[in-house]
């Protein structure tokens, strides 16, 4: 990947992406996130081409949302044509709310509450991750009161029990 990450330090300040990260934190105060859209789009391209030159175009690249999920991550990540794995119905949320293509969207977790499940039905979100057959047979009721077929992607853990 060529990543543009080449912080300096000029006058005793960090620069980040050619910004002064000291008039960022009188700005915006601290703690402060500061994200270089730049390494974020190149990061994005040079995954979209390993997925073209190694999978024939075949596949599509995901944002992993827990990592920072916010609008304007979200958008970026559109943007950028990758879907996004949310984990929950407020990543659901901001996702949709960012303008993400629903069809491109993963809800995975354990956990998943029927307003979580109802929300991504709701929303159109592509797949769900499902994780056992409890969890199958609650989407494929809420699925069916909402009208909905509903893709997934089951999980699958043969042999491992978590003694949970």
């Amino acid at each position: 990947m060529n990543q543009t990450l080449d912080p300096q330090i000029r006058d005793g300040h960090l620069y980040w992406g050619g910004v002064d990260t000291a008039a960022l934190a009188e700005q915006y105060g601290t703690p402060l996130y500061v994200m270089d859209e730049q390494v974020i789009w190149e990061n994005a391209a040079a995954h979209r081409e390993a997925v073209n030159t190694y999978f024939g175009g075949r596949g599509k690249v995901y944002f992993a949302s827990k990592s920072f999920c916010c609008k304007a991550m979200c958008k970026a990540a559109a943007d950028q044509e990758l879907g996004a794995d949310v984990v929950s119905g407020g990543e659901i949320y901001t996702a949709a709310a960012a303008g993400m293509n629903p069809d491109y969207l993963i809800f995975h977790g354990n956990n998943k509450t029927d307003e979580e499940l109802n929300l991504a039905l709701r929303c159109g979100v592509g797949l769900i991750a499902v994780d056992n057959l409890y969890e199958l047979e609650r989407l494929n009721r809420l699925a069916a009161a909402a009208g909905k077929k509903q893709g997934i992607l089951l999980r699958i853990k043969p042999g491992i029990e978590a003694h949970t």
